[in-house]
């Protein structure tokens, strides 16, 4: 415990944790912006560093800020957790055109009312071609609620 500690006063040292201190164009911070400590904890920074190093040290956090920093919002890995639970209503509505489990994705992700039509048409479509794949029924829920996370922010991105 008392390395977790260290390591914890290190990354917020290190890193900063409050908005305020990050310049113009650097990009999320890692501990606080990204990971799971930024997705529990998104208004708290000295929580959500301790949850990103506690929980692996904060390589999963790093590598998102690194490759993919878009994704770091809050919102964003919200969502990514909310498909993962919830992948089976998510990929049926999806197919229907509508739902409960959809519009809380879309409300996750503070969709404007007038994209998410656009949004779910493009969803669909993209989802048509992924379960129709022979490869679909060899994926396990992570491969396909990545899948499915991938197609709503390209979806998303171009609206």
């Amino acid at each position: 415990m008392k390395k977790i500690k260290i390591i914890a006063a290190s990354a917020i040292i290190s890193f900063g944790v409050t908005a305020e201190e990050k310049q113009v164009g650097t990009g999320p911070n890692p501990f606080t912006d990204c990971g799971i400590g930024a997705a529990l904890f998104p208004n708290t920074h000295w929580a959500a560093v301790t949850s990103n190093v506690i929980w692996d040290i904060g390589t999963t956090a790093v590598t998102s800020a690194t490759a993919s920093p878009e994704t770091c919002s809050a919102k964003n890995v919200q969502a990514a957790a909310f498909i993962y639970e919830s992948y089976n209503n998510l990929a049926e509505e999806t197919a229907k055109g509508s739902g409960e489990h959809l519009a809380s994705l879309l409300n996750i992700l503070e969709t404007s009312e007038n994209n998410r039509e656009n949004i779910i048409s493009k969803v669909r479509s993209g989802m048509a071609d992924f379960v129709s794949s022979p490869d679909y029924v060899k994926l396990d829920q992570v491969q396909k609620a990545s899948a499915y996370y991938n197609l709503v922010y390209q979806a998303g991105s171009n609206s």
